[in-house]
């Protein structure tokens, strides 16, 4: 799939499928009311914040829900999963113009743009992945020191890990993480 992205002022309409719109462009489409925001995250990612007025139809579950009539936006955190379920609804045929947002949800942030946050929402999955790493990153350290040197391939492993996850895109971490009781939650 080939992706444009729209340069125009912020007030032009979606109309055409494949397209990334800006942070600005968003906001105006979604204060305009012409489009409706497809938020394709998780669940504990969506509640830890999200576009107020966005439905949360996980990517997993993207093309077997039911989604709203007219033109739609998907957002992820990244634009990496939207640009996914942009490629899953044009391959399915969806009826109606398609586009995405560049940059997701950071860019989203960046731009200064408001979210709505579930109160008590978990920590992002990132910020949780971060914290646990580098916890067992310090632990190996300081027991390899105190204890026994064997523990420094703690710190080896957790390193291991997270360069297989940046280079394959998997991160056995955030999927553990995930279904932690604390990061349970329904959107």
């Amino acid at each position: 799939m080939t992706s444009t992205t729209n340069t125009g002022p912020s007030n032009t309409s979606l109309t055409s499928a494949g397209l990334s719109l800006s942070p600005e462009q968003l906001a105006a489409e979604i204060e305009s009311g012409r489009i409706s925001v497809i938020d394709v995250r998780e669940p504990m990612e969506y509640v830890g914040g999200h576009i107020a007025g966005s439905h949360n139809i996980p990517l997993s579950r993207l093309g077997s829900s039911s989604l709203p009539e007219g033109p739609l936006v998907l957002v992820c955190q990244s634009g990496n999963r939207s640009e996914r379920g942009l490629a899953t609804l044009l391959r399915g045929g969806h009826p109606h113009p398609l586009a995405d947002l560049e940059g997701g949800m950071g860019a989203w942030q960046q731009a200064g743009l408001p979210m709505k946050r579930r109160q008590g929402a978990p920590l992002p999955l990132m910020r949780q992945v971060q914290i646990a790493a580098g916890s067992l990153v310090l632990l190996g350290v300081f027991l390899s020191q105190t204890v026994a040197p064997g523990w420094i391939w703690l710190a080896g492993f957790v390193g291991a890990g997270l360069t297989f996850a940046g280079v394959s895109g998997f991160c056995g971490m955030a999927r553990l993480l995930a279904v932690m009781p604390w990061n349970r939650v329904r959107a």
